[in-house]
């Protein structure tokens, strides 16, 4: 029986050095295509100018939405989002606490919902 889990283990090993190796190999290959369609988008004027037109237009587009949340009613309903967001979280963390311990003293991974 010994001998068998030595082979076992042997083969596993080997399996194991192999998909790493695989592995590797694909991550090189993976670099090189990514870098190759990278040069493509680098080396086409149309794909260039377009590029610079998002980016000009990005910061148009964030020039305005700091403008716009400058008037009263944007800031408003920006900082209840923002409150109403991290309520939410603390609320979700809450429940995660509560479901951690449930789980630890009831020993089940369920609970049945009202409905």
């Amino acid at each position: 029986m010994q001998t068998q889990d030595t082979d076992i283990l042997g083969n596993l090993e080997s399996s194991i050095k192999e998909h790493i190796a695989s592995i590797d190999t694909s991550k090189t290959e993976l670099k090189k295509l990514k870098e190759m369609l990278s040069d493509m988008f680098s080396n086409d004027s149309t794909y260039q100018e377009h590029d610079k037109a998002v980016k000009e237009a990005s910061k148009i587009r964030t020039k305005t939405k700091l403008e716009l949340l400058k008037q009263p009613a944007a800031a408003d309903l920006n900082n209840k989002i923002k409150e109403m967001s991290a309520d939410l979280k603390d609320l979700q963390n809450a429940l995660s606490d509560y479901l951690r311990e449930y789980q630890r003293l009831s020993g089940s991974n369920e609970i049945e919902g009202d409905d």
